[in-house]
């Protein structure tokens, strides 16, 4: 893999983790954030393009969810919402 590839997708999952902990820690656990909120408001929306719109570009997002899923650090709740795990 391409060093700098995988650096960049340390730090956008690093970006990830902190803005869904930042937003939902003192939350509810009913609570919490959409996959298009976290995306949009991290700032990895490139806006629409033929064949590549806003939701389209989501989907490799949902890979990094389930990544922080998979090490405890984010949870999915019942109403299909991202929050942390803490």
């Amino acid at each position: 893999m391409y060093e700098a590839g995988k650096n960049l997708r340390l730090q956008i999952k690093n970006l990830v983790n902190e803005f869904i902990n930042n937003m939902t820690t003192n939350s509810p656990p009913e609570n919490g954030l959409t996959t298009a909120k976290i995306f949009r408001e991290c700032g990895l929306d490139w806006d629409t393009y033929e064949n590549a719109t806003s939701s389209q570009q989501q989907f490799w997002l949902v890979a990094l969810l389930r990544e922080l899923e998979k090490e405890g650090k984010i949870k999915r709740n019942s109403k299909k919402l991202w929050h942390t795990a803490l």
